[in-house]
């Protein structure tokens, strides 16, 4: 498999309900669709040292980070101090955000808080794309993304076309029967193969038309078939109701 990611959602309005998150879920499937298989996802609130915190225990599971938010000019966005003290890097100008914002400012005197969208931590670049109104800022293998959704969106998909990925095949076998039945095939099944992902999971909708919907997955279209014919003549015939 390739390398592993995380992803660190951050904003007091997602945990205290006042938006409801996209990016965590954008992110859950992109990646997935790009083969890159997700370690962990972190929300955490607009304060430094919860998202330093974060930061340490997601770099220790994965080496691709995506963040979300926090990377504006207000107070609450604290996104690059977070990162430049987990790298223990200072924080700098980049020169050419500076440009960017001076300009937009035609000749007038530029705030500070304006310039604020130029701090980054030191060691950063950025990364442009032909759909992006603003380029990704990343540092490392670490990749600051903007907390609004379609900008979040638009910078990861440019991120994710410069990474390489092993998409993985999935087969699903959907079942009329309790869990608890198919329990011993799974579980021997799992024991033989750890590397395949086996996963079971009930409905209680009556209208869904089965009990347990049992997945396998692995990058190997072989593996995965030979797997589905397994357990297919492992568990109870009566209770296969399809496989996809």
């Amino acid at each position: 498999m390739s390398r592993a990611a995380a992803g660190l959602v951050i904003g007091n309005e997602v945990l205290t309900a006042k938006v409801r998150d996209r990016n965590g879920v954008t992110l859950i499937e992109k990646l997935r669709a790009r083969g890159i298989p997700l370690a962990g996802l972190f929300v955490v609130p607009d304060d430094v040292d919860a998202i330093v915190e974060a930061l340490c225990l997601a770099r220790r599971r994965a080496s691709l980070i995506f963040t979300s938010g926090g990377i504006g000019p207000t107070h609450d966005d604290v996104t690059v101090r977070a990162v430049a003290l987990a790298l223990k890097r200072p924080v700098v100008m980049l020169p050419e955000i500076v440009k960017s914002v001076t300009d937009a400012f035609g000749g007038k005197p530029v705030p500070a808080e304006a310039l604020r969208l130029a701090e980054a931590p030191q060691g950063s670049r950025l990364i442009p794309g032909p759909k992006l109104k603003y380029p990704v800022l990343a540092c490392d293998d670490l990749y600051l993304l903007p907390g609004v959704p379609e900008l979040f969106e638009a910078q990861l998909d440019t991120v994710l076309e410069g990474l390489e990925g092993q998409p993985v095949v999935t087969r699903t076998i959907f079942l009329d029967a309790h869990e608890h039945e198919l329990a011993p095939v799974l579980d021997a099944a799992a024991l033989a193969e750890p590397e395949i992902g086996i996963g079971s999971y009930p409905t209680f909708d009556p209208a869904a038309g089965y009990r347990v919907r049992v997945t396998v997955e692995h990058v190997e279209q072989a593996r995965v078939d030979a797997m589905i014919d397994r357990l297919v003549k492992q568990l109870p015939s009566t209770a296969v109701i399809r496989v996809d």
